[in-house]
């Protein structure tokens, strides 16, 4: 599954701004599809469809990414490319391209969790699993996004955007999810090092940092902790004093794509409900 090539664009089509989402079947992905797309954005939403022997839950699957890519009409195409594979990356951002002419923002939200063990206890293959797609993924998905995102702002609006998912676990310590939480502290590194290397050109860097938000991934994380329902994880945003929707993660992403963001780069936003604020 990937985004049909046209041969030339129509002019409404040159005009309108283009994001390639990761992560995109279902979650906090799948509503930043959403939202983008009635914002007025075309989007490739992009997923691997793919479980993974080491990851203990179900991954997205193809059936979720083509409805995430009906529900948005014309606007959002979907593609099949797994941020493990740089080359199915480059297919997909190329193909991106040709089909709309532009690329002027990547959202990577694609991420798994696991954990449960103390970190010595932690074996190769899980940290491996969980390093490879939470932060090697990202950067393959902006050495394969970055490029084209530069070319397209020197021909059009300076409109580029950078935007990562990472994490609370980004600033805090985690029990039994040392792989996960370094990883997302390694996100949050990358992307104020890539704002910095995006200096002079337009295109901004940041990161969104959700708390414990009602996705397939928070389930798995109460399955880690011998929790049968993810709503005893509200303990650790008691500000808020719920869970939070991937619509209002979702919201914050589509603002720093917009041009009310453009003198915010470097920056992690937090999406937290208070957790990282009173923990």
């Amino acid at each position: 599954m990937t985004p049909e090539r046209r041969p030339e664009c129509d002019a409404g089509e040159m005009d309108r701004p283009v994001a390639f989402v990761t992560g995109a079947a279902r979650g906090i992905g799948a509503a930043t599809v959403a939202r983008l797309a009635a914002d007025g954005w075309a989007v490739t939403a992009v997923d691997s469809c793919t479980d993974d022997p080491v990851i203990a839950y179900p991954l997205a699957t193809l059936a979720e990414l083509e409805a995430v890519a009906a529900a948005g009409g014309d606007s959002v195409v979907g593609a099949v490319a797994d941020v493990r594979d740089r080359g199915t990356l480059d297919e997909a951002v190329a193909s991106t391209v040709d089909r709309w002419g532009r690329l002027d923002a990547v959202v990577a939200a694609a991420g798994v969790v696991a954990g449960g063990h103390p970190l010595w206890d932690t074996d190769e293959p899980t940290w491996k699993a969980v390093i490879e797609t939470d932060l090697t993924g990202v950067y393959r998905t902006i050495c394969a996004a970055v490029p084209a995102i530069l070319e397209s702002s020197e021909s059009g609006p300076a409109r580029g955007r950078v935007v990562v998912v990472a994490s609370a676990a980004g600033s805090l310590g985690l029990h039994h999810m040392a792989a996960y939480a370094a990883a997302k502290h390694g996100v949050i590194g990358l992307v104020r090092s890539l704002s910095a290397d995006l200096a002079g050109t337009g295109v901004t860097a940041n990161a969104v940092s959700p708390g414990s938000t009602r996705t397939p991934i928070l389930d798995a994380s109460a399955a880690v902790y011998g929790l049968d329902d993810p709503q005893h994880l509200v303990v650790h945003q008691e500000p808020l004093g719920r869970l939070i929707e991937p619509a209002e993660v979702a919201a914050t992403i589509a603002w720093l794509c917009s041009p009310d963001a453009s003198a915010i780069t470097g920056a992690v936003l937090a999406v937290d409900g208070g957790m990282t604020a009173t923990n």
